[in-house]
């Protein structure tokens, strides 16, 4: 019997050994596996290397390459960027020489106040009131501050581009619609502020010879309805009669 225990525990050290050859063969098998791995990935990636790690000149660097030894070449002469030809400063800032101009950069038409009308209805008119009286809708939802009237002394008096540059750059919390408005869009809007302000502090030297004080309330050939539809305005009677609606 003691012989018996003495073998068995002898071979307890044999068994260590044999544990721990199985354990270094793992860790070398893994280590192997580790650095073909790594040696893949990179033989895959030198292919690439000369497209992520390319021969270029940073912005404003010198190069040698070029008598002028600057690395930016000059623009060709009469090159112009999209959306970037700005011959007619006036017509883009509202502005001369700094100051701000009173007068539109094209003619008044028409057209120009149907536009202009348009165009308020969409972007200002939801702050600004169809009137201009700063009494729209969504600052009646709980702004802190209202937009000012279009019919006070300042902006009665303000020139023409001022209100231009407003719409472009913003004022106050009123945000800049430089992008969704397109410039000649921005000045018949301010064309048709500038009527609506005369709307409302018009006196009777403004209005033209022959015309009713207060004018006429326009017919209309259907019923006005509920608002849900546009009534059809009868077109004026001529001299001798012709074209009166019912």
């Amino acid at each position: 019997m003691p012989r018996l225990q003495n073998s068995c525990r002898d071979s307890r050290p044999f068994d260590r050994l044999r544990a721990g050859s199985r354990l270094s063969s793992r860790a070398k098998l893994d280590g192997l596996l580790a650095a073909t791995l790594l040696l893949a990935v990179a033989f895959s990636s030198a292919c690439r290397l000369d497209m992520h790690v390319q021969p270029k000149q940073l912005p404003f660097a010198r190069s040698d390459f070029f008598p002028d030894q600057r690395s930016e070449r000059p623009l060709v002469e009469g090159t112009v960027a999209r959306s970037q030809l700005y011959e007619d400063t006036y017509l883009y800032t509202g502005k001369i020489s700094g100051n701000f101009g009173d007068y539109m950069p094209f003619p008044l038409t028409k057209e120009v106040m149907e536009r202009g009308r348009e165009r308020y209805n969409i972007y200002c008119s939801p702050c600004h009131s169809l009137l201009g009286d700063g009494k729209g809708f969504v600052p009646s939802r709980g702004f802190s501050r209202m937009p000012p009237s279009y019919h006070t002394p300042r902006l009665e008096k303000a020139p023409l581009g001022y209100l231009f540059d407003v719409i472009t750059n913003g004022y106050g919390i009123m945000p800049d619609y430089r992008s969704q408005i397109a410039a000649e869009d921005r000045w018949k809007i301010v064309a048709y502020v500038r009527a609506l302000q005369l709307s409302q502090n018009a006196t009777k030297a403004d209005v033209p010879p022959g015309q009713a004080i207060p004018s006429e309330p326009p017919k209309f050939v259907t019923p006005l309805g509920s608002g849900a539809t546009v009534p059809v305005e009868a077109a004026p009677a001529s001299s001798s009669g012709e074209g009166e609606h019912p």
